[in-house]
């Protein structure tokens, strides 16, 4: 009875080792290697690592498919494999524990991937790893301590990637090196380290002295695949050999300006330069307080090597130009800031007749915008400096080409939002600020045109094509409404007339209603009056609404 249940054990067992042996996945291809057992897969549609491999593969070949990510835990029944490669395939996203169950991995191989970066703490897993292959990718960084757990690497291979700039440190910190370096005359016991470096935009500057350095010196212990590697930036260093390029040692921005304190009168041109060096290159930026309203002309070129020249254009200036002018110089060492002073003092009057005046009458300054559009209509905003400290009213002119009248609105201090609704389709609007009762002056109007609501396709691209043709500023506006912007004079010459006043009575303009910023003027309505002087609130209006219907 004994015997024939070990006969039968060693049945089952045969059959076992027999099934196991014989497994292969659909569409690939199975051997028997000098090393053990191999899976090749070539050109299916594997979208991911399959989780019944058993474990007695020792090489697995996943190559051309759409393979996306290496999740964790994609080789948990695999931990005999030996050689990984999966090259020319689409893995973007490699997990941090994916290698966690592959403690006699000697080769992995991504060539030709997506890859951005690489999980270097999960090597910590595979202790015998000798050849890392990672060419053809878009690695663009190394940390200092990407190669602290590849004790016995022997083949790293980083060519044609998009590494810039890279530490020496990451080449010291690497035990493998490290190793070497203590053995000295020794080393050539240990077989040389082999490492790919070449076809990457390596942007020579300061960042890159230790690296070049680095290369500079290595002896037989590290062997470069091609030790020509080659500057492709900046432009002063593009095509330059790593073995002819001479880099400075990093420093910070130093600012200099022609003249930290500038006066000029109201109306005058002005430009600001402010001058920095640095390695590596520096990047300039400005800042002022009236950043978001007064939009100047920056230019920057590059006057000498590591030195940047950064100019501020300020045409017509005015009054509220006044104040600090900040320049920011900045790279990866630091940044520096240099404040200019800008002085703009009133305009003297001028007694010649005939003499061109300067177009800023008094010292206020008002800068009217469209800045949203809303479901009905839009939203005004604006700036206004008084050139007096009392605080003054305002004065919102609004007309368009159908409506008979203008509406007039007088807006109290401490508000600078308002919001036009119900407008009209297809329709010229005209929207003019000024302080106080004073008539509007150039720059203090804007212009805007609603499209033909609901209209056709075509209607839309006609009306489209002629704001683009009349102002090159197009507005993002609802569905069905097209809309274009600019500031302008206004076009009737003077406020107190009605722009069209032999047109038969037209439809009522669009009721506006005013956005406080204070809380005090929320609960008041809104007053405007007609070209004729009469003044209302909109509680008139409505009542006068309710006598008509009467």
């Amino acid at each position: 009875m004994a015997s024939v249940f070990h006969h039968f054990l060693i049945v089952l067992i045969f059959l076992d080792t027999h099934t196991s042996q014989s497994f292969c996945l659909p569409g690939c291809t199975c051997s028997e290697e000098s090393f053990g057992r191999t899976l090749q897969c070539m050109s299916i549609s594997l979208k991911k690592i399959p989780g019944n491999l058993p474990e007695e593969f020792k090489q697995v070949r996943i190559e051309k498919s759409p393979l996306f990510e290496l999740p964790r835990g994609s080789f948990i029944n695999m931990s005999t494999l030996e050689y990984l490669w999966l090259n020319f395939n689409n893995i973007t996203v490699v997990h941090l524990g994916v290698l966690e169950h592959l403690p006699e991995l000697r080769e992995l191989r991504l060539e030709g991937n997506k890859l951005r970066s690489v999980p270097w703490t999960a090597f910590r897993a595979t202790p015998l790893l000798r050849v890392l292959d990672l060419k053809h990718n878009k690695i663009d960084a190394l940390p200092e301590l990407a190669l602290q757990f590849l004790v016995n690497l022997t083949y790293l291979d980083l060519s044609s990637n998009r590494l810039t700039v890279v530490s020496k440190n990451v080449f010291l910190n690497w035990p493998a090196y490290q190793k070497r370096r203590q053995l000295g005359c020794r080393s050539e016991i240990l077989s040389s380290l082999v490492v790919a470096l070449h076809n990457n935009p390596w942007v020579c500057d300061c960042r890159l002295k230790g690296l070049v350095q680095f290369v500079k010196s290595i002896t037989l212990s590290v062997i470069l695949v091609n030790s020509y590697l080659i500057c492709q930036g900046p432009l002063s260093k593009a095509g330059q050999l790593f073995h002819e390029t001479e880099l400075r040692a990093c420093m910070k921005p130093r600012i200099s300006t022609p003249s930290a304190n500038v006066t000029i009168r109201v109306g005058q041109n002005v430009t600001l330069q402010c001058l920095a060096q640095a390695s590596p290159s520096p990047t300039i930026a400005w800042t002022y307080p009236l950043s978001t309203w007064r939009e100047f002309d920056v230019s920057s070129s590059s006057t000498a090597e590591d030195v940047a020249l950064s100019e501020l254009a300020i045409p017509t200036a005015h009054l509220v130009d006044s104040g600090n002018y900040t320049c920011v110089a900045s790279n990866s060492i630091g940044r520096s800031t240099l404040v200019i002073s800008l002085h703009v003092q009133p305009a003297q009057a001028l007694s010649a007749p005939h003499t061109l005046s300067i177009p800023w009458e008094g010292n206020a300054y008002v800068d009217l915008r469209v800045v949203k559009q809303t479901v009905h209509g839009i939203l005004l905003e604006w700036l206004a400096v008084a050139d007096t400290p009392e605080e003054e009213w305002f004065t919102l002119y609004v007309a368009s080409d159908e409506a008979l009248r203008k509406e007039v609105v007088h807006i109290g201090p401490g508000i600078n939002t308002y919001a036009v609704e119900d407008l009209l389709p297809g329709t010229k609007y005209e929207a003019c600020l000024s302080l106080g009762g004073q008539p509007p002056r150039q720059g203090q109007c804007v212009v805007f045109v609603t499209g033909k609501d609901r209209g056709g396709l075509e209607a839309r691209e006609r009306l489209l094509h002629i704001t683009v043709v009349l102002c090159a500023v197009l507005l993002a506006v609802p569905v069905g409404v097209y809309a274009w912007a600019a500031q302008g004079a206004c076009s009737c010459s003077d406020w107190g007339l009605c722009c069209c006043p032999h047109c038969r009575k037209g439809p009522r303009f669009p009721r506006a209603a005013p956005q406080c910023r204070d809380g005090s003027f929320r609960d008041d309505p809104a007053a405007y009056e007609d070209s004729e002087g009469h003044t209302g609130t909109e509680e008139d209006e409505e009542k006068e609404g309710e006598e008509d219907g009467s």
